[in-house]
């Protein structure tokens, strides 16, 4: 009997090692072109239209495809100098056209019910983004991002995005699931504590 059980536990270890790795695992690259460290999340945060403006369908009533948003936090680290910010791209449907991201005031980040306008950064021109645009059609830039605000991002139970319209309505954008843990994991690959 005994024989049996070693085998099995070397078997469910061995598959374990086999098991993709979390996409809520952060990452760590050097960029080869500026010998800058990134560290970024290998996966950004998805958000989908909301669900009080009839998100959650690829398809709106009439047909429309819904825009969706993505996020993600990046620290940029030149010799000990660290710099952090939010990239956000937008991936949008036909539902509603939006404004230029980068335009003042065009974003607002809502973490369990506060709000932060969004203010837009250069980013560092590296070899490669911290993160791969989803539709090539869409927008994508960076944001200012402090340590103070990644931990309030991380501690938020809810975390939505606003994005004005080009009709000055707003789409709302609310993330598919729990993003403390995620987020939590980043900070602290980054050597950031939550106190």
């Amino acid at each position: 009997m005994r024989r049996l059980w070693i085998p099995a536990s070397l078997g469910v270890v061995l598959l374990g090692a086999c098991a993709p790795p979390s996409s809520i695992k952060p990452v760590e690259y050097l960029d080869d072109r500026t010998a800058m460290t990134v560290g970024s999340l290998k996966e950004p945060i998805e958000l989908v239209p909301s669900i009080h403006q009839g998100g959650l369908h690829l398809l709106d009533s009439l047909g429309k495809k819904v825009s969706f948003a993505y996020l993600g936090p990046v620290e940029w680290d030149r010799s000990g100098s660290i710099v952090y910010g939010l990239w956000v791209h937008i991936a949008p449907g036909n539902d509603r056209p939006i404004v230029d991201i980068r335009s003042p005031s065009a974003l607002t980040l809502v973490l369990d019910g506060a709000t932060r306008t969004l203010t837009p950064i250069d980013a560092p021109q590296l070899g490669r983004g911290a993160y791969q645009p989803v539709a090539s059609w869409g927008q994508t830039a960076y944001f200012e991002l402090t340590a103070e605000m990644l931990k309030q991002m991380a501690s938020s139970e809810k975390l939505e995005l606003n994005v004005r319209a080009t009709d000055d309505s707003t789409v709302n954008f609310a993330a598919t699931g729990d993003t403390r843990a995620t987020l939590a994991a980043y900070m602290h690959s980054r050597g950031i504590t939550a106190d």
